[in-house]
């Protein structure tokens, strides 16, 4: 059955950062991602991992910035989400990608998110060379690297939207570490047809993370217009043995237990998976 991951930028937002792992642990969750880990120091993190008996399986490289300081601008900003496809920015996105590659040696995450951006250049040259180098030095750290199609009503502009997309810059990169990040969420809003393109993708190993959500609202997945229960199920049929990371947002808020209330559907579903 799936093993599911919770994303802790996005799951447990009515307790502090720090508590969120204990939080996830007791709720049954043997996983988390991470969007951004680099306002703490990987020391702290793995800190707080052990404790919790948690892995973690994935986390992003930086929306933008070189430190700390300017990476939390970035992601405040709302406006700056990856350097991958960015003409001119090739230094920033090197010294990010650096840093992703040294939290996830530090904190034996297998696999780091490599964002592409926004633009509205031809920068198709730039992403794919910049993926090139990123795919080497992953490799070289023993990591996967991923790319994740971003719908673009949440992310207007973002360069990456589609499945087809995804698998032909694999192909022209050529890197056997480099994979698709598959969010279930933002496939359903700009493609559809999930279960044909879970039979079509899944089989050929080059899917490396699953991610679910509610459509249309980013809530729950038992609640919206995709029917998990039949995907997980095929996922399963289909030998699927990696992560789905829960990238939602709790409908009942950040109110105290809030995330926790709303995790009925995974022991209703799944309850053999946890």
């Amino acid at each position: 059955m799936p093993q599911f991951a919770a994303n802790l930028n996005w799951l447990y937002t009515e307790l502090p950062f720090a508590e969120r792992f204990a939080a996830a642990a007791r709720d049954g969750f043997k996983a988390v991602e991470l969007l951004s880990p680099y306002a703490l120091p990987a020391a702290e993190l793995k800190t707080l991992l052990n404790a919790s008996g948690l892995q973690l399986v994935l986390l992003n490289t930086p929306p933008g910035g070189t430190d700390a300081a300017s990476i939390e601008a970035a992601w405040a900003s709302k406006t700056c989400w990856g350097t991958a496809c960015l003409l001119g920015r090739e230094a920033e996105f090197n010294t990010g990608l650096a840093l992703a590659l040294d939290y996830a040696q530090q904190l034996n995450c297998p696999r780091i998110h490599v964002m592409a951006g926004v633009t509205h250049e031809a920068a198709h040259a730039a992403y794919v060379n910049n993926l090139r180098h990123a795919a080497a030095q992953a490799a070289a750290a023993g990591v996967d690297a991923l790319i994740e199609p971003i719908n673009t009503r949440d992310i207007p502009g973002y360069f990456l939207n589609r499945q087809d997309q995804a698998h032909a810059i694999l192909d022209e990169v050529g890197a056997a570490n480099l994979k698709v990040q598959m969010d279930l969420y933002h496939c359903q809003i700009m493609e559809g047809d999930l279960a044909t393109k879970l039979r079509r993708y899944v089989p050929t190993g080059r899917i490396g993370h699953i991610q679910i959500a509610g459509v249309p609202g980013r809530n729950e997945p038992d609640f919206g217009e995709i029917d998990y229960r039949y995907l997980l199920a095929l996922l399963d049929e289909l030998g699927y043995d990696g992560w789905v990371g829960c990238e939602y947002r709790p409908v009942r808020g950040a109110v105290a237990e809030g995330t926790s209330a709303g995790l009925g559907w995974m022991k209703e579903f799944f309850i053999s998976s946890l």
